[in-house]
C-alpha cells in the first residue's frame, strides 16, 4: 500500500470519525444521559468532599494505609459493594455489574508524600512530615463517588467494573504488586485519572501514546585511596574521579540519545569526606534517570554503568553502581491505548463539552499505572484542577499543592460514564 493511499485512508477515517461524533454529541439522548450523570454525582459532592478531607487530614506513605483502607472499607459497606481485603498489603479490589465479561477496571492510588504541608486551612494534614501532595486523597474520593453511582446504575449496563484501591504509586510500585494477586484477571481494559494543575476545573486532557517516562534511580561509589590531601600522589583520588564520572554522564543524553526522543539524566547528590585537608577513600553519588521509552531507559541505564565504572578506571579507582530494584523497581513508560484515548476523548466530550477535551503534553515523570499497561490496553488521562480563585495553582510534589474539591464530582461522573459506556458498547451479543 502507498504512502499516499495510507494517507488518505488515515484522512478519512479522522472525517468521518468526526461526523459520527458530531452526530452523537447532537442527540437528545445523549444530552440526556449526559445532564444525568453530572447531576447525579453533583448531588454527592458534600459527602464527596467530606471523604477526600478525611484522607487528607490523615495521610499515609506507601503500603501503610490502613486508615485510609479502613475509610474505603466502611464507605463500601454502607453502599453494599463487595470487596476484598488486603490485597497488595493495604490495597482493596471492588467490583460491581454482573460478573461476567466484559471486565473493565478503574484504578486509584491512595499513598501520600512524605512532605510537610505549608498551606494553613482548617483540613491540613494532621501528620507532621506526610502530605497528600499529588492527588490521590481525590483520586480515591473519586473512584468511591464512581462506586456510589456505578451502584445505583448496575440495571443500567451489562459486564463488570473491578474498582482498584491501590497503595504505594509514589516510588514503591505497588501496581506490579497488586497485579501479582490476579487482579487483571479477565480484565480487558484499565483506566485512571490523575489531578494536573495546569489544566483548568471541569476540563480533562489526554495523549494516545508515549504520556509519562520510564525511569530508575541509581546509587555509584566510587572507591579510591584516601590520605593527606598535602600528600596527593600517595593517594588515589576518588573526588576527582566522581566529578569526571558526573560531567561524562551529562554527555549521554547531549551527545547519544536521539534529540526526537526525550531523555533526563540527573545527578541529585554527591556525598565524600568530611575534613578540609583529607582526600577521602571513597565518594558516593546518585540520582534519577528518565527515557520517553522503556527499551530507552534500560539502555540509558546500561551505559550509565560504562560511564561511571569506565571513568573510575581512568583513575584508577573502583566504582559500584546499584539501581536499587529490590526497594525501587524501575518504572515502565505510560503508553496510552489509541481506542481508549478515543473513548476517553468522547466521553469528556460529552460530559464536559468539545471545548473542555485539550490534549495532554509528555511528561517525564514516572508513574507506576505503566505496570498495568504491559499486560492490558489502559488509558492514563488528566483532570484539571487549576482555579486560581482558590489558590490551586502549584504543581504536584509540592508543599503548596491545594485542590480545587470542585473536580470530585466531575471525576466521579467521568469514572461513571467511561466504565458503563464502555461496557455497553463492548458487550458480547
Amino acid at each position: 500500500m502507498s504512502v499516499y493511499l495510507m494517507a488518505a485512508i488515515h484522512l478519512l477515517v479522522l472525517f468521518v470519525t468526526s461526523i459520527s461524533l458530531d452526530v452523537v454529541f447532537s442527540s437528545e439522548e445523549d444530552r440526556s444521559y449526559a445532564k444525568e450523570i453530572t447531576s447525579a454525582a453533583q448531588k454527592d459532592k458534600d459527602w464527596l468532599v467530606s471523604v477526600r478531607r478525611k484522607i487528607h487530614e490523615h495521610p499515609e506513605l506507601a503500603f501503610q494505609e490502613h486508615e485510609t483502607s479502613t475509610l474505603i472499607c466502611r464507605e463500601l459497606d454502607k453502599l453494599g459493594i463487595p470487596y476484598t481485603y488486603p490485597v497488595a498489603k493495604t490495597g482493596i479490589v471492588a467490583q460491581l455489574g454482573s460478573g461476567s465479561r466484559p471486565i473493565i477496571a478503574l484504578r486509584a492510588d491512595m499513598d501520600a508524600l512524605p512532605l510537610q504541608e505549608l498551606i494553613e486551612w482548617e483540613h491540613k494534614s494532621k501528620i507532621d512530615g506526610r502530605m497528600h501532595a499529588c492527588g490521590h486523597d481525590a483520586h480515591t474520593t473519586m473512584l468511591l463517588g464512581a462506586a456510589k453511582l456505578l451502584k445505583q446504575r448496575q440495571d443500567k449496563f451489562q459486564g463488570t467494573v473491578r474498582l482498584l484501591f491501590q497503595p504505594a504509586e509514589e516510588g514503591a510500585s505497588g501496581a506490579s504488586q497488586v497485579i501479582k494477586e490476579g487482579v487483571l484477571q479477565d480484565v480487558e481494559a484499565i483506566f485512571a485519572v490523575h489531578i494536573d494543575s495546569k489544566t483548568p476545573t471541569g476540563a480533562i486532557a489526554s495523549i494516545p501514546g508515549p504520556f509519562t517516562a520510564a525511569g530508575c534511580i541509581f546509587e555509584a561509589k566510587i572507591v579510591g585511596v584516601g590520605g593527606h590531601a598535602a600528600s596527593p600522589h600517595k593517594n588515589v583520588d576518588p573526588v576527582l574521579a566522581t566529578s569526571f564520572a558526573i560531567l561524562a554522564l551529562q554527555q549521554l543524553v547531549s551527545r547519544e540519545s536521539n534529540p526526537l526522543q526525550s531523555e533526563v539524566l540527573s545527578v541529585t547528590y554527591v556525598k565524600g569526606g568530611t575534613a578540609l585537608n583529607v582526600i577521602p577513600s571513597y565518594v558516593k553519588f546518585g540520582g534519577t534517570l528518565r527515557s520517553q521509552t522503556t527499551e530507552g531507559m534500560y539502555h540509558f541505564r546500561q551505559r550509565l554503568k560504562e560511564v561511571i565504572e569506565g571513568q573510575a578506571t581512568v583513575h584508577r579507582c573502583n566504582a559500584y553502581v546499584d539501581f536499587k530494584e529490590e526497594d525501587h523497581t524501575p518504572y515502565p513508560a505510560v503508553v496510552n491505548d489509541n481506542d481508549l484515548h478515543l473513548h476517553v476523548e468522547r466521553v469528556g466530550q460529552l460530559l464536559l463539552g468539545p471545548e473542555n477535551v485539550h490534549a495532554s503534553k509528555k511528561v517525564m515523570a514516572g508513574e507506576d499505572f505503566a505496570f498495568y499497561q504491559e499486560l492490558i490496553p489502559g488509558i492514563l488521562y488528566h483532570i484539571g484542577i487549576r482555579n486560581e480563585k482558590v489558590g490551586s495553582i502549584h504543581s504536584p510534589h509540592s508543599p503548596l499543592f491545594f485542590l480545587d474539591e470542585e473536580v470530585l464530582p466531575i471525576g466521579a461522573a467521568l469514572h461513571t460514564a467511561v466504565a458503563e459506556l464502555y461496557l455497553n458498547e463492548h458487550t458480547l451479543k
